[in-house]
């Protein structure tokens, strides 16, 4: 694996334990993947995490915001919520909320393929 800025290397070292798990640049970020399910993004030192309709409730009860970016002068919003800076203390809790992550990027890759 390539040399990944630290972090990266912190988040990865939370989630250890994860077979699976793999980090990938993209659009000037990273895609955290775990079983080849793309369930997070870092983007300036700050995880996003996938979510849900379910998940967004916890999202938005912590306080955190969507992953937002700027589009031919319009602001896109994705699916992708901040990790409340508790998790930072507590692998466990870390690997929880990620897991959670997980199964929303599997709900919506299910969804998408039942609109195929």
């Amino acid at each position: 694996m390539p040399v990944l800025p630290d972090f990266i290397g912190h988040v990865l070292d939370l989630l250890s334990g994860w077979r699976g798990l793999s980090v990938r640049r993209m659009f000037g970020g990273y895609g955290l993947y775990y079983r080849g399910v793309h369930f997070a993004l870092i983007a300036d030192d700050t995880l996003y995490f996938k979510v849900d309709e379910h998940s967004r409730r916890d999202f938005e009860a912590a306080g955190t915001r969507p992953f937002v970016y700027r589009r031919q002068s319009k602001t896109v919003a994705l699916s992708y919520w901040e990790a409340p800076a508790e998790l930072f203390d507590d692998p466990e809790t870390m690997r929880r909320w990620a897991r959670r992550a997980f199964d929303a990027a599997m709900t919506t890759r299910k969804a998408k393929r039942r609109k195929d």
